[in-house]
């Protein structure tokens, strides 16, 4: 399919059928799937509302993935992600995350070649480029605490137990929020820095 400036439309039905109106056919989510891996863009809007719903159906794609047994998420970083919903931090991770998988995405090329060069011993390369993530996380996490509210991941079971009964802290001002805003910018600044000097 050809790459246009404009993303496809994709609409979905209320009988959840799904409609390209690029290429006026319908298809399903194993089609969009292969859209993404081919990096044609587009957007999915519900046809009665016109709300934009690309977002749930992203997710729907990667929750099929993983029922297919193709695990690409760890159960503790789900657990941990879970965590985060409705927290005072939620605002860093979006951030994170996009920096962090983007990192990954420009090193792909220079880990498929270790990995097929020499076998197993290239996945070293990919664990510690993860392990780097993680520390600059942590420490992100560290710089964007003020509000005194635990971070770090609970390893076990009575760790999970302990985090359910931490203290609340208080919601954060708006001027909290806008200083919180500038540190994570700050922060995805350092972290595309550290990536280059890695290449």
């Amino acid at each position: 399919m050809a790459k246009t400036d404009e993303p496809i439309t994709i609409k979905k039905y209320a009988n959840r059928r799904l409609y390209n109106t690029g290429t006026s056919t319908y298809v399903t989510l194993e089609d969009l799937s292969v859209m993404v891996k081919k990096e044609d863009d587009f957007v999915v809007v519900d046809a009665k509302s016109g709300q934009d719903i690309t977002r749930s159906v992203l997710t729907q794609i990667i929750f099929d993935e993983e029922n297919k047994g193709i695990n690409l998420l760890p159960i503790s970083f789900l657990r941990q992600l879970i965590r985060f919903y409705g927290d005072q931090m939620q605002a860093v991770v979006p951030s994170f995350l996009d920096a962090s998988i983007s990192s990954l995405t420009r090193d792909q090329d220079k880990f498929r070649e270790q990995i097929s060069s020499i076998g197993v011993p290239g996945f070293d390369a990919v664990e510690e480029h993860t392990r780097r993530n993680m520390e600059m996380f942590e420490q992100a996490m560290k710089m964007f605490n003020p509000f005194g509210v635990p971070t770090k991941a609970p390893t076990d079971v009575s760790d999970l137990a302990d985090s359910s009964v931490a203290p609340t802290a208080a919601a954060p001002s708006s001027d909290d929020l806008s200083a919180l805003k500038d540190q994570i910018a700050d922060m995805q600044r350092k972290v595309e820095a550290l990536s280059t000097k890695k290449d």
